[in-house]
């Protein structure tokens, strides 16, 4: 279960990294109003059956999770969305790529609270994975760009603790 936007954003994001993407793309507005995210991989896409059926929660590939008989990543997002006032778009293509698109009125009382910003983009950029993560974020104090490559040259990696710490610390200082 999915108890923070974060959760939800850091479940696609997950997806599209374990999609086979050499680049995803990450974007997240925040405002008074509304959470709106966006991610976009150029991994290995899905034809509109495959999306249809990741669309479904009663059906599962059943290779990322082999004791589920449910696939709840794009559902749990939908239902999520939808009962709280916002929306979802999809668009995949073979062999291309996939885009999800979510938003989240912040007023109504349905909508998830955002959750840990920076310990979302922490845990996303510690995907194990050589894939390069962009994240841009945009709120009322102002927008930021950063990316994986970048960070893990400037801190030396993800691997030791003192490197961690920085990274915790910087994603940290930029939502301040």
């Amino acid at each position: 279960m999915h108890f923070t936007l974060a959760d939800l954003v850091t479940d696609i994001t997950q997806n599209a990294v374990e999609a086979g993407a050499c680049e995803v793309e990450l974007d997240v507005e925040i405002s008074d109003k509304e959470y709106r995210f966006l991610v976009k991989d150029n991994g290995k896409g899905m034809t509109e059956e495959e999306l249809k059926r990741a669309l479904d929660p009663f059906v599962t590939d059943g290779i990322k999770h082999p004791h589920r008989k449910v696939g709840l990543g794009l559902p749990f997002l939908i239902q999520t969305a939808e009962q709280s006032g916002g929306g979802w778009d999809v668009k995949s293509e073979k062999g291309k790529g996939t885009t999800v698109t979510a938003w989240f009125d912040t007023g109504n009382v349905d909508t998830p609270p955002a959750g840990d910003i920076p310990g979302m983009f922490r845990t996303i950029l510690m995907f194990d994975s050589s894939a390069e993560i962009i994240i841009r974020r945009k709120s009322q104090g102002g927008e930021y760009e950063i990316r994986k490559s970048e960070l893990s040259e400037a801190i030396g990696g993800f691997e030791d603790v003192d490197s961690l710490v920085m990274l915790k610390e910087y994603l940290n200082s930029l939502e301040e």
